[in-house]
């Protein structure tokens, strides 16, 4: 059995007094601010300082305020072919901001900037123009070679003037360098921008004052949140009752920050977060403590979904299959309720099916079987908790009918490259623990297998290269599906390949299973307001 770190943050959460004052404060200043910003938005009609203004909201944490206006403005750029005319700093920005909005724009934007050889080269010490073509690079496709030379040519580029340059400048291409842009946690990169932008000389003060608002009025909107968790985590008393399995509940509501920060989406959280909690329970019971036998009578009980059933399981199973029930009961009225009754049996299939996963991976490692590489990628697509991670968020999303759950269940690629990828993530990350110190088999040992490499090393770094390949995917399939998927539901699964880059992409460890990992962002997300 493995000895996980326990919680680090005792009571906390569950002791926390929010301010409802404060919080209407808050919220009067950023409907006043708002009104002045949306004025200077709308009224700005160059195209390069409309770019300029749009990604620093962005980066901000404001743009949820002004969606409409940005939507309208990026459309009006793409259809006038702005960026056939730009400098590199303004092509690169416009071009990024398009893709991250799911606009069609060709990559041939670029061929203005490379020689004939085809390869960039430095002119005139633009710096800002090269860190903008390095962001952009992010958002490839993986036919796109110019920009997969962008990337190589921004990235050496910086990383060789970046000890050179002067703040706050320097800070921007050291975040860049460590966590490019498109793939970073929106509120955990707004935190570290507003202190970075502070120091700007060109910096808005109006926007300034409405950053610090907007991350204040949602830092407490998070604590409250996560007073109801631990409370609602507490009476389970799971942590005394399996001593073997993860208390994680304030690092799962990190995760649900990253899926969706904005304030209407409270109650997605929250749910969220209870998903987590039974994916996290099931995890460690398969993967820590269940013998074979064990597993698969759990595994037989979970499919009959009987609450009579939990009689024939022994103890502590008994105490995780009515923990199961008992959230499954809260989803389904709680769906019910919102006229997503359709739901609730998702909801349980993904549950099932995700025991079903963790049974068959539990074989191969009982037994030691190394299965073919592909056979472990279907299975890691469940494993990968994608589905089941969307279903805990359905009662909190507008946009999903029934035809999205069955558009879910045809295994769309969007979905799919966005599952392997957290796979892929997990896989590096968690390799150690999961190998219980190289006794057992892991997905590095497939891939050995499969790809017929001698060490893990190679191994590791054929797993860096899937990541990557997953990220061009979900790039094009974000942009291919603009008139098929709605725009909630496609940011959730960029959010969720954001969410895990950001999870086991610190020191290649797991920021959810080693909660000293994810202190830092714990500590600047909920505990720690931003001053004026």
């Amino acid at each position: 059995m493995t000895n996980h770190v326990p919680n680090i943050w005792g009571d906390i959460f569950s002791n926390f007094t929010i301010d409802d004052k404060e919080q209407e404060k808050n919220a009067a200043a950023i409907e006043a601010l708002k009104q002045e910003a949306r004025c200077m938005l709308m009224e700005e009609t160059t195209p390069l300082n409309q770019m300029i203004l749009i990604d620093t909201l962005e980066r901000l944490g404001l743009a949820y305020l002004f969606e409409i206006e940005i939507e309208h403005i990026l459309q009006q750029i793409n259809n006038a072919q702005v960026l056939q005319h730009c400098d590199l700093f303004a092509t690169s920005l416009g071009f990024r901001l398009l893709r991250q909005h799911r606009h069609h724009i060709s990559c041939n934007v670029f061929n203005k900037f490379v020689n004939g050889d085809g390869m960039f080269e430095e002119e005139n010490d633009d710096v800002e123009g090269v860190l903008s073509l390095y962001e952009a690079a992010y958002v490839r496709f993986h036919d796109e070679e110019i920009l997969q030379r962008a990337e190589v040519f921004s990235n050496s580029y910086l990383r060789r003037i970046e000890a050179e340059l002067e703040s706050p400048l320097r800070e921007k291409v050291k975040r860049a360098l460590e966590h490019p842009l498109h793939r970073s946690n929106t509120m955990v990169y707004a935190r570290i921008f507003i202190s970075i932008y502070e120091k700007g000389d060109s910096k808005n003060q109006l926007l300034l004052k409405l950053a610090k608002f907007n991350f204040n009025f949602l830092q407490n909107l998070y604590r409250k949140e996560l007073y109801i968790l631990s409370r609602w985590w507490k009476k389970f008393d799971l942590k005394s009752k399996l001593a073997y399995a993860r208390d994680r509940v304030v690092e799962a509501h990190l995760w649900c920050v990253a899926f969706h920060h904005e304030p209407q989406y409270s109650r997605l959280r929250i749910g969220f977060a209870k998903g987590l909690q039974v994916i996290t329970i099931m995890d460690d019971t398969y993967d820590n403590y269940a013998t074979l036998k064990e597993a698969q009578l759990f595994t037989e009980v979970l499919c009959r979904w009987n609450i009579d059933e939990a009689e024939r399981l022994p103890e502590y199973m008994r105490i995780v299959y009515l923990f199961i029930m008992s959230v499954y009961e809260d989803y389904e009225l709680e769906a019910k309720q919102l006229g997503k009754g359709f739901a609730a049996p998702y909801f349980k299939q993904t549950v099932q099916q995700l025991g079903k996963a963790y049974n068959e991976e539990l074989k191969w490692l009982m037994e030691r079987k190394v299965p073919s590489f592909q056979d472990y990628l279907r299975n890691s697509e469940i494993t990968s908790c994608i589905y089941i991670m969307f279903a805990a968020t359905i009662p909190g999303l507008k946009s999903v009918t029934q035809q999205t759950i069955d558009w879910i269940n045809t295994q769309p690629k969007l979905v799919t490259s966005t599952a392997m990828l957290g796979r892929y993530w997990d896989d590096l990350g968690s390799h150690h623990r999961e190998s219980k110190g190289g006794q057992v088999v892991t997905r590095l040992e497939c891939n050995m297998k499969q790809h017929g490499v001698t060490t893990k090393e190679e191994a590791a770094s054929k797993f860096v290269e899937l990541n990557e390949e997953a990220w061009r995917d979900i790039n094009r399939e974000l942009v291919e599906t603009t008139s098929s998927v709605a725009n909630e539901i496609a940011v959730e699964f960029l959010n969720y390949a954001r969410g895990c880059d950001a999870t086991y992409n610190i020191n290649n460890g797991d920021a959810y299973t080693d909660p000293k990992l994810a202190m830092s962002n714990v500590v600047a997300l909920f505990l720690q307001p931003l001053l004026f």
